[in-house]
């Protein structure tokens, strides 16, 4: 594996274009209290290329936040009477400036985060064909459903989506700007304001879309930013919005959505994963080898659809071992601002850790490093190798915790009921891939499988690029679908609203009640011979 360093990176990994000036900036729109008496301590990242200083950025306290939900509230009354074409403009218009000037957030995702540039670059576009998608077929969505009332004719009944009101958005770190962003849009779309936690490791990505927002159109107050630590400023989020959208890990998740339902408010979670891939007998072995080594190791493996079980025939095993470990150990590790690059740096040294933990814990206990399991600091602090493991076992921490790592493991299985049943070992349920050329086969093993979305010949981003898709887990891997209907409507209530005409519902004034039920008992019975719904 070999290191490529831009000559931008060779003295500070601060983009040469980032002032103190637009930092200062882009921390005005955190929302805060700045006559406070003693102001918080602002927080301050450390940039994973070389763990200097990021920026400080203003921290906040539950009364900022409350605060910030009580001015979201009030901005969100004249919002939802806002005509939803005019709503789509503000997202087109944000769609429009997010591709003329992304250079600057993939140097910020990357500052940052530590991940090559065209995994930040692949952010850009999820989150550009989110505001397209969206703003294309909101109207569509949100539409008034007419339905059939009690009485035909009689009877007319429309179901409406009422906007929640504001919306709680508590993002983390390894998708700053897709998963900051990604879920705000249909929630402004659909009449809601928003109040938005953003990650300490990853806060200026957030700012800087914020304030291109604020270019495109949107209104100042509602699309609030609050920062700080998630046990407070997060907490807080929870406890002042009427409807909760979380991504994170399983344990936080409980936590959300517990103090969500002490209130009766909805959330949405989108949690852990243990993704298993499926490498069938008749696959392709050149491009599932291919394919795994993308689903494994984009974005340095810290991605909640990445695969971290690989379960491969018998009879191709070998073959595709092999091919594994060659793409594997071709791919280019190092920290530039261009796309010379395939594999970036892990976000944290708690993060480096808990890779390092996983691999020494397996090998110690008698799995093989096939490819990698070492850390590259001569590269950057945070680097570690794609690593390929086999003869994991059941005792071995790799097996069924998640690792959020460059790290894969190898299990040969013999039909394609033992696939099956292996991938749906453990609780998690988020994302699946199934390699084979006989598609019939493929689609009845994925049917089969737990999971929230379950991609045939691609390794993850089939499935998840497809916004008209829902895309969400099962089991421990969370509720609710971002994407696709249920994304957008998510962030609403269903109102029914009926008008009776004519006559009404029940047995007429000057008519015995068991006349009017021996009429009614016949009537339905017609509509039964009828086929009336």
């Amino acid at each position: 594996m070999t290191n490529e360093q831009s000559p931008a990176l060779a003295a500070s990994p601060r983009p040469a274009w980032v002032t103190d000036e637009s930092v200062a900036r882009w921390c005005e729109w955190v929302r805060r209290d700045v006559t406070r008496d003693s102001p918080q301590e602002p927080l301050t990242a450390v940039a994973p290329y070389d763990l200097s200083p990021i920026a400080p950025v203003p921290t906040c306290t539950p009364e900022d936040v409350a605060a910030a939900a009580a001015s979201a509230r009030a901005a969100q009354r004249e919002w939802a009477a806002t005509p939803i074409a005019r709503r789509a403009e503000i997202v087109l218009a944000f769609h429009d400036l997010l591709l003329r000037r992304q250079n600057q957030v993939l140097d910020l995702i990357q500052w940052e985060m530590g991940k090559a540039r065209f995994h930040a670059w692949q952010e850009v576009a999820q989150v550009a064909t989110i505001a397209r998608h969206y703003a294309r077929r909101a109207g569509r969505y949100l539409a008034p459903n007419r339905v059939r009332g009690m009485l035909p004719v009689l009877t007319k009944v429309r179901e409406e989506r009422v906007p929640k009101g504001v919306v709680g958005i508590i993002s983390p770190w390894n998708y700053p700007l897709y998963l900051g962003v990604g879920d705000v849009l249909p929630a402004l779309l659909a009449g809601n304001a928003v109040v938005s936690k953003a990650d300490s490791q990853t806060a200026l990505t957030l700012l800087w879309t914020r304030e291109l927002m604020a270019e495109a159109g949107l209104p100042a107050d509602l699309w609030q930013i609050v920062a700080g630590p998630g046990s407070v400023v997060g907490t807080a989020v929870v406890d002042t919005a009427d409807f909760v959208c979380f991504t994170g890990s399983t344990a936080t998740g409980r936590t959300v959505a517990e103090r969500a339902a002490r209130r009766l408010v909805g959330a949405s979670l989108e949690l852990g994963g243990k993704n298993p891939l499926i490498v069938r007998e008749d696959a392709d072995i050149a491009a599932a080898a291919a394919g795994t080594a993308a689903a494994a190791f984009a974005n340095t493996g810290q991605m909640c659809i990445h695969i971290e079980r690989v379960y491969v025939h018998e009879k191709v095993y070998d073959a595709f071992r092999d091919e594994l470990v060659r793409v594997t150990e071709a791919l280019r590790l190092g920290q530039s601002y261009d796309y010379s690059v395939d594999i970036g740096s892990l976000v944290s040294p708690a993060q480096l850790a808990a890779v390092e933990a996983h691999v020494e814990d397996a090998v110690g206990k008698g799995a093989k490093v096939l490819a990698g399991g070492h850390a590259r600091p001569e590269i950057g602090p945070l680097f570690y190798e794609p690593t390929v493991l086999e003869g994991v076992t059941q005792e071995m921490a790799v097996c069924a915790d998640e690792t959020f790592g460059p790290v894969v493991s190898l299990y040969p299985y013999a039909t394609d009921d033992e696939a099956v049943s292996l991938a749906n070992q453990g609780n998690y349920g988020l994302s699946a891939s199934v390699w084979s050329k006989n598609a019939a086969e493929a689609d009845r093993m994925a049917r089969r499988i737990r999971s929230g979305s379950v991609n045939i010949n691609d390794g993850a981003t089939a499935a998840a690029g497809s916004i008209e898709a829902g895309m969400g887990g099962m089991g421990d891997s969370g509720l609710g679908r971002r994407h696709g209907a249920e994304g957008i409507r998510k962030y609403t209530e269903s109102q029914t609203i009926a008008a009776q005409r004519l006559m009404p519902l029940g047995p007429p004034s000057n008519s015995a009640v068991g006349g009017f039920v021996k009429r009614t008992n016949q009537q339905l019975g017609l509509m039964r011979k009828l086929r009336v719904r």
